[in-house]
């Protein structure tokens, strides 16, 4: 069931109205309840790259050179007036955690990075200890780049190496070679008491020894954070039209049982079904996502969602960046906000909750959506009964079973059509 949108504006953008009349719809009474408003996390979209990858169906521009210099200081203007204009719908709010993604962020200078995370700190609460993250990729790695983001703010990278094997950053479209992958993450490692690598499997062509070479040069580096992605085939990229040869499932799966094993021989939990961490390690951002928390998103393209007493609605900005930069400027940055329907929250939550190995408190449930834990009381009943899940008074839980079959697990929380 799609959204119940509120106001769905085209990415031309009229005014969605002014901002108490749009903070007064949120605020109104309606059919939920929220005892407590959940943690806050701000995203923060740069969506830029040098090239646009094969596989990437995120937001992502290529950059290039002879369009003359990235707009770094008018994007970073765009984002702090974006960020004013949020601040009446998350006023008052800490910030647990902030997250700069791509794109590419590390195109963006440390100074402009620098500037970007002051603007943020002087106009939102930082819990103390905030973990902020940039994205950042081996292609735009310069020596000592790393330490002056660390300088600038930042407390955390991801680095997005996704193969060390130079055959295989051929095929994936990378525009870093292993040698680079292998010195940035030396840089992170030297820069940051934490930071994660990013690495994909099931590529094209990839054998099982070959992800195994991956897998143990990756481990070499001792990484605090290890995120794992299979490789998969999304509409609307170069491999959609052109389909790369990739491993069956068999092999996929193989694949994955023997980085499983390898990432928890080397000290990494698997806590999130794409996710292993060093205990104290866990990433909190991603942690709020799928704990069903809040986050405001602001940049190109970036989504939102925020808690109100009696409802939980979402934000789109602008996709384009002209397009944004401009919306921005004018006040206009949203190109849609929307009210998630009651039918459709059992399935938001539990599409993120059942990710975690640890499942969720069945208290959650009724604090984050403001539905009674009954609502689900039937799909989870059929999903103990397939040995999906396990469950007790206090706590839900996949089983391996559910986690190897994540996908069938979710759906049985899918609201009926109406």
């Amino acid at each position: 069931m799609a959204a119940v949108p509120i106001v769905v504006e085209p990415a031309a953008a009229r005014p969605l109205g002014d901002v108490a009349e749009r903070l007064a719809r949120f605020m109104r009474p309606g059919a939920l309840t929220l005892a407590a408003l959940p943690p806050l996390s701000l995203y923060v979209h740069l969506p830029w790259c040098l090239k646009k990858c094969p596989y990437c169906d995120f937001n992502s521009h290529a950059w290039r050179g002879d369009a003359g210099a990235l707009p770094e200081s008018r994007y970073v203007d765009a984002l702090v007036r974006d960020l004013e204009a949020s601040l009446p719908f998350v006023w008052g709010r800490r910030v647990h955690t902030v997250f700069i993604g791509g794109g590419t962020p590390s195109l963006f200078a440390p100074a402009s990075i620098e500037r970007l995370v002051a603007a943020i700190r002087a106009r939102l609460p930082l819990e103390p200890g905030c973990e902020i993250t940039l994205e950042a990729n081996p292609g735009t790695f310069e020596r000592e780049r790393f330490h002056a983001y660390a300088e600038a703010g930042v407390t955390r990278l991801s680095i997005g190496v996704q193969s060390f094997d130079d055959a295989k950053l051929l095929a994936l479209g990378r525009v870093h070679d292993a040698a680079q992958a292998h010195a940035a993450v030396e840089e992170a490692k030297a820069a940051f008491a934490t930071f994660n690598l990013d690495l994909m499997y099931a590529l094209p062509g990839q054998t099982l020894a070959e992800c195994g070479a991956d897998v143990e040069a990756a481990l070499s580096f001792a990484p605090p954070h290890l995120s794992l992605y299979h490789l998969t085939i999304e509409p609307n990229t170069y491999f959609a039209v052109h389909p790369p040869p990739l491993p069956d499932d068999d092999l996929a799966s193989a694949m994955l049982d023997h980085i499983v094993e390898r990432a928890q021989g080397a000290g990494l939990e698997r806590y999130e079904v794409s996710a292993f961490a060093r205990a104290g390690h866990r990433a909190r951002h991603n942690l709020n996502y799928w704990e069903f928390g809040d986050y405001l998103g602001i940049g190109a393209g970036a989504h939102g969602k925020i808690s109100f007493p009696h409802r939980i609605a979402r934000q789109v900005r602008l996709r384009d960046p002209a397009a944004y930069m401009a919306g921005a400027e004018a006040g206009a940055a949203i190109a849609s906000e929307s009210e998630i329907a009651r039918t459709d929250l059992p399935f938001e939550f539990m599409l993120n909750a059942l990710r975690l190995k640890e499942g969720f408190e069945t208290a959650r449930f009724a604090e984050r959506t403001g539905l009674p834990l009954s609502t689900i009381e039937q799909p989870l009943a059929e999903a103990e009964r397939r040995g999906l899940v396990e469950r007790d008074l206090k706590h839900v839980r996949p089983t391996p079973l559910g986690f190897d079959f994540l996908n069938d697990l979710q759906q049985l929380f899918l609201a009926e059509p109406r």
